[in-house]
């Protein structure tokens, strides 16, 4: 897609957002159904079903997604699709390349064996590796507005308050 492309697919949304801001705030919603006697929990995407599992370093058989690759899944689609925007909106001609990002994190956290050690993840790289004919001043200037214009780069460097709440089913507490 061209930056010309973009921006005209994009325009109409910006003076509705301008006009109306009440209309740029959507709930995005996820929804996942607990697995029937096994540790898992089928997550419904808008292009199929993934079932998430636990990771092999807690004790799963590497046959389900794990949530804390998912994460880091999530962040590399965001940014890529947000960087390939913003190189379109500068003219830029980025043909390949990769997004990588790595997390550290303890499981023994996770698994309650230190309660010193932290559960989640103790450090997030994201890395870029582009295959573009950019000046070094445009290609730091891509990264710079792709971090300011990634929804998961930026929810997960800022954080965002999270509440949690339950419902529990009648046939639940009839059984319990």
């Amino acid at each position: 897609m061209t930056g010309d492309e973009l921006r005209a697919r994009q325009a109409p949304l910006k003076a509705r957002y301008k006009e109306d801001p009440a209309a740029g705030q959507v709930t995005l919603s996820a929804r996942g159904r607990l697995g029937a006697g096994s540790v898992t929990c089928q997550i419904e995407t808008g292009v199929g079903k993934v079932e998430a599992g636990l990771h092999p370093a807690t004790g799963g058989d590497g046959t389900s997604a794990c949530s804390g690759d998912m994460l880091l899944e999530a962040l590399a689609g965001c940014a890529g699709v947000t960087l390939r925007a913003v190189a379109s909106a500068m003219g830029l001609s980025v043909p390949g390349g990769y997004v990588v990002v790595d997390g550290d994190i303890d499981f023994r956290g996770t698994l309650a064996v230190a309660k010193d050690a932290p559960v989640g993840f103790g450090a997030i790289r994201l890395r870029f590796e582009l295959d573009t004919n950019a000046t070094a001043e445009q290609v730091a200037k891509l990264v710079q507005l792709t971090e300011r214009y990634c929804v998961v780069y930026q929810t997960l460097k800022n954080g965002v308050p999270i509440t949690v709440s339950h419902v529990v089913s009648n046939s639940a507490q009839a059984s319990a």
